[in-house]
């Protein structure tokens, strides 16, 4: 769907449910993402469904899984997502470990930008990052998001850092 130099962005199906069980237990994800609880490949075929494949459904975009051209590799996702709680759509964007301080993250999300202001038109995107996730707001910085305040996501206790960048 979305492409870069060294990326490929496509959409998530059933068949990435090994992908997603291994990228959310991962514990930097389960550490400043979240515990989504998903124990089997059950449990992930659900969240698929639900956090995914229906978000692609009621909103024609949202988290793509992020490939390595050169070997098929799965690195991790990103993309958009509208949360009903936010007036603007949401990047978003997790990487096993094993890829960090590659600028993958980078590089799909300048192709998810690319694809809001020129496909979408969006004019506004937020982007959320917990407070003690450094690799995530230095990315932000370098993208162009500004720093607008805290924000509390609902069902959290804890507040996180809101970004926003404008075209």
């Amino acid at each position: 769907m979305l492409e870069s130099d060294r990326l490929s962005l496509s959409r998530l199906s059933y068949d990435d449910c090994e992908f997603i069980f291994e990228l959310v237990n991962e514990p930097s994800f389960r550490q400043y993402i979240g515990d989504k609880g998903i124990s089997n490949l059950q449990d992930a075929r659900e969240y698929l469904k639900k956090s995914f494949i229906g978000h692609y459904q009621k909103h024609g975009f949202g988290l793509y899984q992020v490939i390595r051209k050169t070997d098929d590799c799965p690195l991790g996702i990103c993309g958009l997502v509208k949360r009903d709680e936010f007036d603007y759509p949401d990047l978003g964007f997790a990487f096993m470990k094993a890829y960090w301080s590659n600028g993958y993250a980078y590089e799909s999300s300048v192709a998810v930008l690319d694809y809001a202001w020129r496909d979408l038109g969006l004019k506004r995107i937020i982007a959320m990052a917990d407070s003690e996730n450094q690799s995530s707001t230095r990315l932000l910085d370098r993208l162009g998001f500004e720093f607008e305040g805290m924000a509390r996501m609902p069902g959290e206790t804890e507040d996180v850092r809101l970004y926003a960048i404008e075209r």
